[in-house]
């Protein structure tokens, strides 16, 4: 397959040439017609007449295929696949490849649940093994013949051979895809970090070769002392085997994005109960259609949105609000997909299936804004433009000189000091700037509690003026609790949570076992229950100690004709600080009621007095009611509440926020954030949280506590200072030596660098880099 496209015909959308014989085609009234790719044949097809009579879309929107599709069409629901560049989303591809701009792997554009490991990653990873399995010995080599003993033994001939043998595979084999990148970056004209590291291996390779096969084509000056010319097999090698660890960190590090989405995916259960003609099937949840009517047994996932026509029972929607409290469903409310049925039977018509459900909608958010933000941009990548031709131009330039001016021998003064401006303009310290401070500030930051999982959210950290706060499992613990207990007549508290608690043992909701696990930690001994009875959406009744007993909402009150007057002005205190209540009643009497709410995290206030020192602005998003929200607001001191607020809609607030400005960060734990979390520039997960959460986030704090964002922030802005000073120290070394390299100094003192010494300035430029990218690890913070 061709990796261009002929120029016979043109897109009429994107006025694209096309090849014709590959490109996608639609016939209109009797023409046909052809389109760089399904893109374009989709628009064309939406409205012909807008094309024909208007002429094609600005070229600023049009799509780059490097590979054509096949003119084979898929199989009938199955969509081509189609792969993009993360940086460049114009480029598109029909197999995974190398972006022509930038080098950077593409991904594909869909994610689905069966796809397995990135073929590309599972091949840097094979080269990588090799390539370090000879490279160590070839270093040890190289080290060897550094003491005498050894030196003796080993010949400089056979040093050289040993050592072209070693680094040769590595060289040709493991390196082939960073020379392919770095030729396709100027077949491109898009010089980029594999344009250096291309010529960089390839000048130290052949250079090395030529001084083994052919030692007479260089002076004596360039010789050692045993007489041997200095080879550089193990510089190549090296760089070879650092930009491949590289490689493999970045696509491991891309993968889990991917992993994020197919966690998603598999929240939806991958069958239905469907009911026709009277019968029940498990059908695939794929041939489910609008208007099916389905059964969702107790305990199973509620497989599509819809709307419960028969049966009564509450339902787990915290994948929606993020919120513990089952919400009581019956006849007639709505029902997401993916949420989790409780103890009771329902009966539901399909209103949206595929990706039209709201868990189909927060996959496709989540793609979207992940693939909307381009990884970390490097100094390196952006002046490599400038950089690598200039230092290519001054290598010219210095054979030129050399070859026509210098003494003699000319051709071998002229070879050498080319090599030298190449070898010392070697990318390994300018490849290790960014990398070593990265690692670095990654592993400091895990013994802190934060986990970066990547280097864009370290770079973007210390920018955010604006911190997004999901309540549930970030600001507060995420699970109900018993909070108060209140006893009216002659019942304590005690006596109150003790009958409550006896009744609730025999119910599975949740709100049960809160009052059952304070009843134990409160050490109170727990009756039997006769004559248990559910009531969907009310509450529980029994038979306790001979008592008859009933815990429930006031409509249960009503429906038993309790009078709650003497208590309401309480319970709706206790509603406005955010509190579930619930109604204690025995033998006819109102005995008190129970305050279920989710309590704040222990070390939240303390976190938000850190954040706003910091100068961050706080905004609390949560699919909670107004009331709850506002509570836990005021006594936190968030400076502004947005509540109930679904998935798309916290995704949209980020949005907002970004529209006026603000560089934002959002902090959540539930797969309800993880679109916000994707879309902010900066996601936090709490790692008590999902791990849908945390892979759509670039920062997880693991403890859950928000107080790690502040310590994550300080390392954040003393990671880029440590990494400008690595690339002051690359660029530093090459500004310096490169003209020592081209002959500067022969004029005035007669001075030469040879390659031996441009590889050794190498060598400490690196040593600089790294030394300072470990002054992170004592970083006070």
């Amino acid at each position: 397959m061709t990796t261009g496209i002929a120029s016979e015909v043109r897109d009429p959308v994107c006025n694209m040439k096309v090849d014709p014989g590959r490109a996608p085609s639609h016939v209109y009234r009797g023409a046909t017609y052809y389109f760089c790719s399904n893109g374009c044949l989709e628009k064309f097809r939406a409205d012909p007449e807008r094309y024909l009579t208007g002429g094609p879309e600005p070229m600023a929107a049009q799509t780059i295929v490097l590979q054509p599709m096949p003119s084979t069409r898929p199989r009938s629901g199955a969509p081509r696949p189609e792969y993009t560049c993360p940086m460049h989303p114009e480029i598109v591809s029909d197999r995974p490849g190398a972006c022509p701009i930038c080098g950077m792997g593409l991904e594909p554009r869909v994610v689905s649940l069966g796809e397995g490991e990135n073929p590309e990653l599972t091949d840097m990873r094979h080269r990588l093994v090799i390539s370090a399995g000879l490279t160590a010995p070839l270093v040890v080599l190289m080290v060897g013949a550094m003491i005498p003993a050894v030196a003796r033994v080993l010949s400089p001939a056979l040093q050289g051979w040993l050592e072209l043998a070693l680094a040769t595979p590595v060289v040709v084999w493991g390196a082939r895809p960073f020379f392919e990148r770095g030729w396709q970056s100027i077949t491109n004209r898009s010089p980029n970090m594999f344009t250096l590291i291309a010529l960089g291996v390839g000048v130290a390779y052949l250079y090395s070769v030529v001084a083994v096969l052919a030692p007479g084509l260089f002076p004596p000056s360039f010789r050692e002392a045993s007489g041997r010319v200095g080879t550089y097999f193990e510089v190549s090698a090296v760089i070879v085997t650092l930009v491949l660890l590289g490689q493999v960190l970045e696509l491991r590090a891309r993968q889990s994005t991917g992993d994020a989405i197919r966690a998603l995916l598999g929240l939806a259960p991958a069958t239905a109960r469907r009911i026709r003609n009277g019968a029940e099937e498990d059908v695939p949840l794929a041939e489910v259609e609008v208007g099916d009517r389905l059964r969702v047994r107790p305990g199973e996932k509620i497989p599509v949105d819809g709307v419960v026509l028969d049966g009564a029972s509450s339902v787990d929607e915290a994948l929606v609000t993020g919120e513990p409290i089952p919400v009581e469903k019956s006849a007639g409310s709505a029902v997401v997909g993916g949420t989790l049925n409780g103890t009771g039977s329902l009966i539901l018509r399909a209103e949206r299936v595929g990706a039209e459900t709201l868990l189909g909608r927060i996959v496709q958010m989540v793609a979207e804004a992940q693939r909307s933000r381009a990884p970390i941009q490097s100094l390196a990548d952006r002046v490599s433009a400038v950089f690598v031709p200039a230092v290519v131009l001054v290598a010219v330039v210095t054979f030129i000189a050399w070859a026509s001016l210098g003494p003699e021998p000319r051709f071998a003064h002229a070879i050498v000091n080319a090599v030298a401006v190449l070898i010392i303009a070697c990318p390994c310290a300018l490849g290790l700037a960014t990398p070593m401070s990265i690692m670095v500030a990654a592993g400091r930051g895990a013994t802190l509690g934060v986990l970066f999982r990547n280097a864009e959210a370290i770079e973007q950290l210390r920018r955010i003026d604006t911190l997004v706060i999901d309540k549930t499992g970030t600001l507060t613990e995420g699970k109900p609790r018993v909070l108060e207990v209140v006893s009216i007549a002659e019942a304590g508290e005690d006596d109150v949570l003790r009958l409550a608690a006896s009744l609730e043992q025999g119910s599975e909701h949740p709100l049960a076992g809160s009052i059952v696990s304070e009843a134990k930690r409160r050490g109170l001994t727990l009756e039997s229950v006769a004559d248990f009875t559910s009531r969907t959406g009310l509450g529980v009744m029994g038979q306790v100690a001979a008592r008859r007993s009933a815990l429930g909402n006031e409509a249960l009150l009503r429906e038993l004709g309790i009078d709650a007057a003497s208590i309401r002005e309480r319970a709706d205190a206790l509603r406005r600080e955010g509190r579930t209540v619930v109604f204690l009643v025995a033998d006819g009497r109102l005995l008190g009621m129970i305050g279920i709410g989710d309590p704040i995290k222990p070390t939240t206030a303390r976190a938000i007095e850190d954040l706003h020192a910091a100068g961050l602005r706080l905004v609390m998003l949560t699919g909670d009611d107004p009331i709850t929200a506002e509570a836990v607001a005021r006594t936190l001191g968030i400076d502004e509440v947005i509540a109930g607020v679904l998935p798309d809609g916290k995704a949209e607030v980020v949005k907002r926020l970004q529209s006026e400005g603000r560089v934002v960060a959002m902090a959540g734990d539930g797969v309800n954030d993880a679109p916000a979390l994707a879309q902010a520039e900066v996601g936090i997960a709490m790692g008590t949280g999902t791990d849908v959460a945390m892979q759509s986030a670039g920062v997880t704090l693991v403890r859950g506590d928000l107080g790690g964002i502040v310590r994550a922030r300080r390392l954040s802005a003393a990671t880029l200072r440590n990494i400008r000073q690595n690339l002051a120290f690359a660029f530093g070394y090459n500004i310096l030596g490169v003209p020592i390299a081209a002959g500067a100094l022969y004029p005035f003192f007669g001075l030469l660098l040879s390659p031996v010494i441009a590889a050794a300035a190498m060598s400490v430029s690196s040593v600089s880099v790294i030394g300072n990218a470990l002054r992170l690890r004592s970083q006070r913070l």
